[in-house]
């Protein structure tokens, strides 16, 4: 069994509103990737909140996730993937699939390629390429969660990455989704096609 872990809790100061509370076709962010992550090998799904925890509670049903609440949430990413992590401790996993919430336009037929050539293929780490660059979601495998606690914090989950940089598994796709980084208000009118 797998866990997702979404991560929703930046500031997201550059875009001016909550990244996970924006829209695109009727669906917010965290809608379009809680409905990419559904999958039979995923048996649990955790959205890590820090910043606007309160405002994406007040506007989103999450009943049927589990929310962890980053406190530590102005250290960067890796805080929230290690609070993720410590909210999962004890539960029998095989890895966790880590999604970012300003990577909104991935589709559920990608999450199923990445976690099938995770299991065939036995490799710790599986990240989705697009043109060559690597993108989200990442899987890691559960051998890797004391890797990812102990990373330094102002490196990120590349450190675990780079150290394990022989054992990393790039699965090539079409999604531009995967490199989508949707940061500012600019990036998001290009992805829509509106500049």
């Amino acid at each position: 069994m797998l866990a997702a872990l979404i991560l929703a809790a930046g500031e997201s100061k550059r875009m001016g509103t909550p990244k996970a509370l924006l829209q695109h076709e009727g669906r917010t962010f965290l809608e379009r990737i809680l409905e990419a992550s559904r999958h039979p090998r995923i048996g649990v799904t955790l959205v890590v909140l820090g910043a606007h925890a309160d405002r994406v509670h007040s506007k989103l049903p999450l009943e049927s996730v589990t929310v962890v609440e980053n406190s530590e949430w102005k250290s960067g990413q890796l805080s929230s993937i290690q609070a993720g992590l410590r909210a999962l401790a004890g539960q029998t996993l095989d890895g966790v699939i880590v999604f970012l919430v300003d990577h909104p336009f991935i589709s559920s037929a990608l999450v199923g390629v990445l976690i099938e050539r995770f299991y065939e293929s036995g490799m710790p780490i599986v990240v989705p390429t697009f043109q060559g660059k690597r993108g989200h979601p990442v899987l890691f495998s559960q051998r890797l969660f004391d890797d990812l606690l102990a990373a330094p914090l102002d490196v990120g989950a590349r450190a675990v990455v780079w150290q394990h940089s022989s054992e990393v598994l790039e699965v090539p796709t079409d999604e531009e989704g995967v490199v989508l980084n949707l940061n500012d208000p600019d990036a998001l009118r290009r992805a829509l096609g509106q500049s």
